[in-house]
């Protein structure tokens, strides 16, 4: 069986190289890149990856189809720059694409870091997302906020992590929370949703209690309380800018 990589940045110049070297056992990587101002197309060229750059971004799970359109071979490993594959999960990777038999798609537990700190709770872990499968056997969902693949057959899972290091810093975390929360504002707006500062009061303070409180993060020490926190403010941030999008259109 043969296996062709896949993966999706912009300015990933401090993680991409960790993604590919740790994949570079594939037989061929595939990377689209939507308009990097640094070195990540470099060092990717460096290598070995065949490297396809784009001048817009359409959404995770359009760029995400477009990476998988250009691969070539019977399986594919669709990776985020900011994460990478240890010996370990590549051992359990080769072995189920040998043994998969009917299965078409395998599950990964992914475990984040947030700030320096594995996070075993607050709602991150075990995180199952399917990111190994069969060439053809599904999409990307055309979501501009999400990259959940839709398959068609049957879903094994593994038992090995995904190594995820989404915010590495606090300044990732800040610039992260203002990303997402425009985008999913716009998101909501265009589907014709609306709000009020109570909504989002409401929603951040709740986002807060579920993370700390019902998903254990008080058990994920400093960084649980700091997770929370962000998360409240993201949702807080969402609501309060689909306001004002609602507050421009009258």
């Amino acid at each position: 069986m043969t296996l062709s990589i896949s993966i999706i940045v912009k300015n990933g110049e401090p993680l991409i190289r960790r993604c590919v070297e740790s994949v570079t056992w594939a037989d061929e990587i595939i990377v689209v890149d939507s308009g990097s101002t640094d070195r990540t197309c470099d060092i990717c060229r460096e290598l070995g990856a065949q490297v396809t750059q784009t001048s817009d971004f359409p959404g995770y799970g359009q760029q995400k189809n477009r990476a998988l359109d250009r691969t070539t071979r019977d399986w594919v490993l669709a990776l985020d720059h900011d994460e990478w594959v240890t010996p370990e999960l590549r051992v359990e990777i080769e072995t189920a694409m040998a043994k998969a038999g009917d299965t078409v798609a395998f599950a990964v537990p992914r475990l984040s870091n947030f700030c320096g700190r594995d996070m075993r709770h607050s709602g991150w872990w075990p995180d199952p997302v399917i990111r190994l499968f069969r060439k053809g056997a599904g999409h990307f969902a055309e979501d501009h906020m999400h990259d959940r693949f839709v398959v068609n057959g049957t879903i094994g899972r593994l038992q090995q992590p995904l190594r995820h290091d989404p915010m590495p810093t606090l300044e990732h975390v800040i610039n992260k929370i203002n990303g997402y929360s425009s985008a999913g504002a716009r998101f909501n707006f265009e589907r014709g949703k609306r709000a009020s500062l109570g909504t989002a009061i409401f929603h951040g303070g709740w986002a807060f209690l579920r993370t700390y409180i019902l998903r254990a993060g008080f058990l994920d020490g400093r960084e649980g309380f700091m997770l929370a926190v962000s998360n409240a403010e993201g949702t807080y941030y969402r609501y309060v800018k689909l306001m004002l999008l609602g507050n421009k259109s009258r």
